[in-house]
Order: C-alpha cells, then structure tokens, then sequence
C-alpha cells in the first residue's frame, strides 16, 4: 500500500503527457484543462494518498485555478511553461547536490546499493558518480533550454506570441509538445541507457543485466526514495 502514492504519480505523469501533447495536436482546449488536471493530480497523488494536510489544501485552490485558466482560455499557457519547470527544477537538484554534505545524488545511490556510505566508496567510484552526477545536471539543464526555446516559438499560441511577439522562426504547437512531452523523456531514457553499457565497461562486474539493476533500484525501498530529492 506504501506505493501506492508513488504509482499513482506515475500513473498521473504518464496520462498527463498523453493529454497535454493532445491538447498541442488538436488544439483543443479541452484537452488542455484535463492535462491540467492530471498535472494537479500528480503533484498531490503522494500527499494525498499519505493523508498529508499540505496535499489536501492544497488540491482546492489547486482545482479552481485550472478552471479558472481554462474558463478564461488560457488553460494552454500552463502546458508551455512545465516542462521547462520540471526539468529545470531536475537539473538544479542534481547540480546543487555537488555541494551537499550528504553527497551527490548518483553518488548516494550507489553507496546504497553497496550498503555502505559516500563517505566510505571507493575513490574511483566517487569520482565517477559525483561526474555522472554534474552530466545529468547539465543534459537536464541543455534539455529545459530546449523546451523553452521551442515553446518561445511555437505556433499558435506560443510564449513570444502570448506577449504579441513576431516568432524570428516557428514551429507548430504539435511539433512542439513531441519535443517537450514525448521526445524529452525518451532522451532522458536512451542516457540512461547508454550510461549503464557503459558503466559496465567501466566498472566490470558490478552489474548483470540492466533488468537486474532496476530491480537493485527498486529495491532501495519507498524511504530511500522519499529523502532522495530532499
């Protein structure tokens, strides 16, 4: 039951961005309101699932701002601006984590899967992770750029067309919402991909398959995960 917050997030994530790259594709505004929607979902899924009393006051306020947004037709402006926020916000946790005392974040997981501590890794380990650790920051801090150049010009109804700027170039709304609600995630996954093959070459006989090292992740328990970020 613990997970049940946590996959309902997800869950709440993965209709979000089915709906918001709908409300890009058809323009339709009603698509955009149930994307706002889902987005308030999963920000509070955990809350309030967990009988947090932030969660639940903050899900009113919440539910009448998107239809406020959406009554007066601005329930797309929203759409334009999360990725960037989500991404950004990322990218500056990693980033800042290089100045934790805790440790980098790639660098506390892999102490926890070791059981042992940043305090006490290896030193190429640490090494490693605290430079894995600054490559995310970056890759995530290059990705919200992008976002925010493309939905600075993306037609109708983009950020420089929101203000009553003339876009230098454009592109279409749907082009737009591939890049930032499908493709972004899709890049994030290929570097996760390709950095485990080649951690594995780095660090041979540390990993098995990269199912194993999932399930290793998971693993770590909901508590691990609920202080990661903190």
């Amino acid at each position: 039951m613990a997970a049940m917050g946590p996959a309902l997030t997800v869950a709440m994530a993965a209709a979000y961005a089915v709906l918001a790259h709908l409300a890009s594709a058809t323009l339709d505004d009603r698509y955009a309101y149930a994307a706002l929607l889902a987005l308030v979902a999963m920000m509070l899924a955990a809350g309030l699932w967990a009988r947090r009393a932030w969660a639940w006051l903050a899900l009113v306020p919440s539910l009448a701002a998107c239809h406020l947004l959406h009554a007066a037709g601005q329930a797309g402006l929203p759409l334009l601006l999360a990725p960037v926020v989500f991404v950004a916000a990322i990218a500056w946790l990693f980033a800042r984590s290089l100045w934790s005392p805790r440790g980098a974040l790639i660098t506390r997981i892999v102490a926890a899967l070791d059981g042992s501590t940043p305090a006490t890794l290896a030193p190429e380990l640490l090494a490693y992770s605290r430079g894995l650790t600054a490559a995310w920051a970056l890759a995530l801090a290059v990705l919200a750029l992008a976002n925010l150049l493309l939905a600075l010009v993306a037609e109708p109804g983009g950020l420089l067309a929101q203000l009553g700027l003339r876009a230098p170039v454009t592109i279409t709304r749907e082009q737009w919402s591939l890049f930032a609600n499908i493709l972004t995630y899709g890049i994030v996954g290929g570097f996760f991909v390709v950095e485990f093959a080649y951690r594995k070459h780095r660090f041979p006989g540390r990993h098995g398959s990269f199912a194993g090292f999932l399930r290793q992740m998971a693993g770590l328990g909901p508590a691990f995960w609920r202080d990661f970020l903190r």
